[in-house]
């Protein structure tokens, strides 16, 4: 299994000017190594949503990556989402499962079918242009370069060490998070992305 934190490392090697959207516990080890905070948005608080929200973007700004750090979890609650995404076929879009099979925010218990499920299988089934799985981190780097150079959409399951947090934990987070000064809602952030189409199709 991949620690969280090495594997971002390597995501953002290859996000360039994309958007990444970081969903619960991948938030955190994403928060940790990346260098452009503003091109980031969280997709905590509406569990099973972010790869709905992701597809939105991607198809909304197709000039732009959209890298989705999914958790296994979160998706298993919206699993239509890989057909719906499937057939739009966003080009621009890598949609990433952080799988540790467990509800890792909310205490460590397991998902359904933590032994069984195969997201890149059901992606390839859905019809997504290709999907990978990895659970060793030098083969994931290795193959980075390429997957990140294929069209989408492009679904890539990691095995992941569990980050369990306790109630307490969470807590505290949330706390950090409303208090964060440079914290910026989902509105905010997309109309900043809005705003700099404009300015680009201004200048262009």
């Amino acid at each position: 299994m991949i620690d969280q934190t090495d594997l971002m490392e390597v995501i953002k090697q290859y996000r360039g000017d994309g958007v990444v959207i970081p969903v619960f516990q991948a938030t955190g080890a994403w928060t940790k190594v990346t260098d452009n905070p503003d091109r980031d948005i969280g997709g905590g608080g509406a569990m099973g949503k972010a790869s709905s929200f992701a597809l939105g973007l991607a198809v909304a700004r197709p000039e732009i990556k959209v890298i989705l750090l999914d958790g296994d979890g979160s998706l298993e609650m919206n699993l239509g989402s890989l057909v719906t995404i499937a057939e739009r076929a966003p080009k621009n879009f890598f949609h990433f499962v952080i799988q540790n099979s467990v509800y890792a925010t909310t205490g460590g218990q397991p998902i359904a079918g933590d032994t069984k499920v195969s997201f890149a299988g059901m992606a390839k089934e859905a019809g997504y242009a290709a999907s990978y799985d990895f659970d060793d981190l030098e083969e994931f780097t290795t193959s980075a370069e390429k997957i990140f150079s294929e069209e989408g959409p492009v679904l890539i399951c990691v095995q992941t060490v569990p980050v369990i947090r306790s109630p307490e934990q969470r807590a505290q987070q949330q706390a950090a998070a409303r208090a964060n000064p440079h914290r910026r809602t989902h509105a905010q952030a997309l109309m900043e992305l809005r705003d700099e189409l404009r300015s680009t199709k201004a200048t262009a």
